[in-house]
């Protein structure tokens, strides 16, 4: 933490402090949903009642002055509601919505097709009751009340009528414990009643049924324009509504019947196929080489076997959230490593764990420390004396707990509190299997471990300075414990071999031997070496020193200080030696040639992400001031540069000459694609910049702000000079994401309180008040997460912000989007009805902040917010051949790329890295009349049967089609989730 000494470890003060800021953040969360439901809740049930009077008046004058003639055609309506409810977590969580599917006959074909306008009243309109949906359950079996408040409060579903006296009437979705869901009116006297009824009754607000909401679908609206709302706009809509308020959507005319809309899952998929990217900012001994040739470390959840020589990754995707520590068992082949706490998007904690795998095939073989552990796994290790048997593990807990594990058989032996105090490290001592240290902030203790019982005995410093932190533990070959601590001190500690006096102690008491001053600043790491020697590692001074075997300095180097401080120190091939440092590098060097930088990501947290318009490049910047450009074929970093101010959103120009960066502050900079070198600077406002978009052809550039405006720019000379061309104002909110029509004429916004505007930017940026004229207009790209072809990809409840970004496939075939929850979907385009199906792939453990293709649509890049991860993902598309169930997979490099596009040449071919065992994916959603529904009972059968599975317990390597439990299976047991296994088992492709 910054207010701590240099020395100290990053992750000190959030062990001692992340509990209190979790509750209060949680808190905060509940009472403002908990406001936020009241105020809708008291709009919507004045609006009904109010509706209902004019209605009832309404349907008495129709009945007086039409004959009932024939029967309409009928036309489903759909409404999405999006009102959050009361639970909490230390993530956004997802909330259920309720499902109200009601058709109401329509007036005339005219009316159907929204083209012509009524000059006469209309027919009288006859409801009809609709069967409930194959989701719902019967009250009964639904209602549990529960002493929550009511996640659902009225929801209300407007079907216009084109009238002139007409009125628009709401159906009313009645409490679970009143009324059957779907229950038709008889008639308005009756309804009024029960809604009164209703209404009246605590249980609306106080209690809600637990288990209904689980199985609640979303409600949208779909109907023409009333005569009122005819004067600015025309047409069929779908109307959705977040937190409260609608959204309109009018349907496209080329959408004959929106009742045969069917979204599907697309044949598309994604496969991992690289990680940029190490956390070393707040980590420490996380970086080794194995037999392999491969360095292991770890961002996010995902840990990475890095073979630097043949520039492949392989990936352990085992862990639900993020992973904090790292131990290598003494064969060198199995790995243990250890996850923080986590909230999955229902609220529902995935719970700290250590899991053992396999290196070489990548297969877990065990999972422990389910429901033991608190907050997370802050430090292990395997025992080596008796050849890795055990394992131990301090938790991030207020005592931070010693437990100490035979982890083959998943069994607890023994488990004590250590100190409230920090721990920094644990180890087994290499020759005496009975001992076992621990070392933190002041203290450094020797554990005596004997049978279930572990006994304590601290380290007495005596005539030797108390350090702050003893920060870690190595050992010589006779047995003495060397410890680096924050004054730069390396201390010798050896086992004393005289008889102790009866009842001070027992035999074999550590004491200080030998004192040596190693670096200037603290010792931050050791590294004991194959021949014996000593590698220390400091933290100010930045130097790494050799040690001979009597511990006299032989040589040293220091690590450049771009590179940060150190981190991780470990052995290497011959002479070389891996560095990990503070500014999440893995550096390769040895002491007469210097330093190579194997690995290198940001520092903060990550938010701009651009594709380059035909080149296989890719640009991110983020709050650490960075701006770096990678190539996705070599995965390597092109160039970077550090900006004035932290980045937050980028774009190329279409000639991929020069680059736009949007800062925190309202000013935006230009930089040379090439070169890096700055072309231009302009200020827009003094608030967040959030969106840059060019035009197609380049001539226009859209910089949108978080002070509500759209600022329009003429771009030439290739992206080199900008002049202000004008100015949207109309929005009420900040502005999130837009795009722009092919002719340049067109802008389409989202902003931050669910608007969807558009702008004539020819007449002078002008806001068009008739939305429905802009219905069939094309848009060159689709970012804007709200809107008709892609409202689908919106979760049940959500509030608003768990869609950070969205983006188009080249080809149009696809939609990726990122949220709040740490996961990247793949969707089909257009996505135009809720709860759509999607893939969805789990790598990330924060807020996924980005997503974009690149320029052929062969990848995916999305990047993470806290875990400061960017993933690429390879598009594959699966066909499946049923008569002998053969899966190809077929690159998306083969998919024809659009005319504008046809510059870009297809990249070579890349060097295929092992394959993913691990790598699992679910299937979210249901598709009517598919397969998938099929395989969805079937998969919901086997997560309620084995929930203890579905936490990550493992399942015998040699069975045929081995695969690693999916996290995602205990994380959506409450919905329809398919797990596919990963068709290709050989660890070399």
């Amino acid at each position: 933490m910054d207010s701590l000494p240099n020395h100290c470890d990053d992750s000190i003060s959030a062990a001692s402090t992340s509990d209190v800021q979790d509750r209060l953040s949680a808190l905060e969360l509940r009472v403002q949903q908990q406001e936020d439901e009241i105020t809708v809740l008291k709009a919507a049930l004045a609006d009904v009642l109010r509706r209902l009077a004019i209605s009832e008046d309404h349907v008495a004058s129709v009945r007086k002055s039409t004959p009932s003639k024939g029967q309409p055609s009928l036309r489903e309506a759909i409404s999405m509601s999006c009102i959050t409810n009361g639970s909490t977590g230390s993530r956004k969580t997802s909330h259920s919505s309720s499902v109200s599917v009601a058709r109401k006959e329509t007036l005339s074909s005219a009316a159907k097709s929204g083209t012509e306008k009524k000059k006469e009243k209309p027919p009288g309109q006859k409801e009809k009751k609709e069967e409930s949906h194959s989701n719902d359950q019967s009250p009964q079996t639904q209602a549990s009340p529960s002493p929550q408040p009511s996640s659902q409060p009225l929801q209300t579903h407007r079907q216009t009528q084109e009238s002139k006296s007409s009125a628009p009437a709401k159906s009313v979705k009645k409490s679970l414990t009143a009324e059957k869901p779907h229950s038709a009116w008889e008639s308005s006297d009756d309804s009024r009643n029960k809604l009164l009824r209703v209404a009246s009754t605590s249980k609306l607000i106080a209690k809600v049924a637990k288990n209904a909401d689980k199985h609640k679908d979303v409600i949208v609206s779909q109907a023409k324009m009333s005569t009122r709302e005819k004067n600015s706009q025309e047409g069929e809509y779908i109307k959705m509504f977040m937190r409260g308020r609608p959204i309109t959507m009018f349907i496209p005319s080329d959408v004959e019947n929106y009742d045969d809309i069917r979204t599907e899952l697309p044949p598309e998929k994604l496969k991992l196929e690289w990680v940029y990217g190490y956390r070393g900012r707040d980590c420490r001994a996380n970086v080794y080489l194995l037999p392999t040739g491969e360095i292991v470390y770890f961002i996010a959840s995902v840990v990475v076997l890095f073979n630097y020589e043949e520039r492949t990754q392989r990936h352990y995707l085992g862990h639900t959230d993020c992973v904090k520590c790292l131990a290598v068992h003494p064969d060198k082949i199995r790995i243990a490593t250890g996850q923080l706490a986590g909230v999955d998007k229902d609220g529902r904690p995935l719970q700290p764990h250590v899991r053992v795998w396999d290196s070489v095939s990548l297969v877990t073989l065990q999972v422990i420390g389910l429901g033991t552990f608190e907050r997370g796994v802050g430090c292990l290790d395997f025992s080596k004396a008796d050849s890795g048997t055990h394992l131990c593990v301090i938790d991030d807990s207020n005592e931070h707990m010693l437990t100490v594990w035979d982890w083959q058989r998943k069994s607890k032996i023994a488990e004590i509190k250590t100190t409230n105090e920090v721990v920094l490290a644990v180890e087994f001592h290499p020759t005496d299997a009975n001992t076992i240290i621990t070392c933190g902030k002041s203290h450094i203790f020797f554990w005596t471990w004997s049978g279930n019982s572990l006994s304590r005995k601290q380290g007495i410093f005596g005539k030797y300075e108390k350090p702050k932190f003893v920060q870690c533990l190595a050992f010589l070959g006779n047995g003495d414990v060397l410890t680096g601590d924050s004054g730069g001190i390396i201390l010798i500690w050896g086992k004393t071999t005289v008889e102790s006096t009866p009842g001070k102690g027992p035999k074999g008491v550590y004491q200080i031997s030998r004192q040596i001053k190693a670096h200037d600043g603290s010792v931050f790491t050791l590294c004991q070496m194959r021949n014996g020697m000593l590698l220390t590692g400091g933290g100010k001074d930045r130097k790494i020193i050799l040690w001979d075997h009597d511990l006299n300095p032989e040589r040293e180097i220091e690590v450049p200080d771009q590179y940060g401080t150190i981190r991780a120190v470990a052995e290497g091939k011959a002479d070389q030696f891996l560095v990990g440092t503070s500014r999440n590098f893995v550096l390769r060097g040895t002491f007469n040639d210097g330093f190579l930088v194997e690995v290198q990501g940001h520092t903060d947290e990550l938010w701009g992400l651009a594709s380059h318009p035909f080149k296989d490049l890719f640009l991110t910047c983020a709050q650490d001031r960075q701006v770096c450009m990678w190539n996705s074929v070599d995965h390597t970093l092109e160039w970077t540069r550090l900006l004035d101010e932290p980045g937050h959103c980028a774009d190329f120009h279409p000639s991929g000459a020069v680059v736009a960066i949007g800062t925190h502050s309202g000013r935006w900079f230009v930089l040379d694609a090439e070169t890096r070198d700055l072309v231009s600077i302009h200020t827009d406002g003094n608030e967040q910049l959030s969106v840059m978009r060019y035009s197609v052809d380049g001539t226009l550039l859209a910089v949108g702000s978080h002070d509500n405006f759209i600022y329009l720019y003429v771009v030439t000379e290739n992206g080199r000079k900008y002049s202000r061309y004008g100015k949207c104002t109309g929005h009420s909110s900040y502005i999130t994401h837009l795009d722009w029509s092919p002719d340049n004429k067109y802008i389409m916004s989202n902003s931050g309180d669910y608007e969807i505007l558009y702008w004539d930017i020819p007449s002078g940026c002008k806001l068009i008040r008739n939305r429905s004229d802009c219905k069939d207009i094309d848009w060159t790209t689709y970012t804007c997460v709200l809107g008709f072809q892609v409202f689908g990809v919106w979760p049940e409840g959500s509030d608003g912000t768990d869609i950070n970004a969205l983006v188009r496939s080249r080809n149009r075939k696809v939609i990726a989007v990122a949220d709040d929850f740490c996961k990247v979907h793949l969707f089909q385009y257009p996505c135009s009805k809720p709860k759509a199906p999607s893939h969805k792939y789990s790598a990330h453990s924060s807020h996924v902040t980005n997503v974009s293709f690149t320029h052929s649509d062969c990848h995916l890049i999305s990047t993470g917010g806290k875990d400061m991860s960017i993933i690429q993902w390879k598009l594959v598309e699966k066909v499946t051949l049923p008569q002998n169930d053969v899966v190809v997979d077929i690159s998306a490099t083969k998919v024809p790329i659009p005319a504008s596009d046809n510059a870009a040449q297809s990249p070579a071919p890349l060097p295929q890295p092992f394959n993913d065992m691990n790598q699992t994916e679910s299937v979210t959603g249901s598709s009517p009349a598919s397969l998938e529904s099929n395989l969805e009972q079937s998969a919901e059968a086997s997560e309620e049967q084995s929930e203890e599975q579905s936490e990550g317990s493992s399942l015998d390597p040699t069975e045929p089609g081995y695969e690693e439990p999916s996290n995602e299976m205990s994380e959506e047991r409450s919905e329809s989730t398919i797990t596919e296994e990963q068709q290709d088992n050989s660890p070399v492709s």
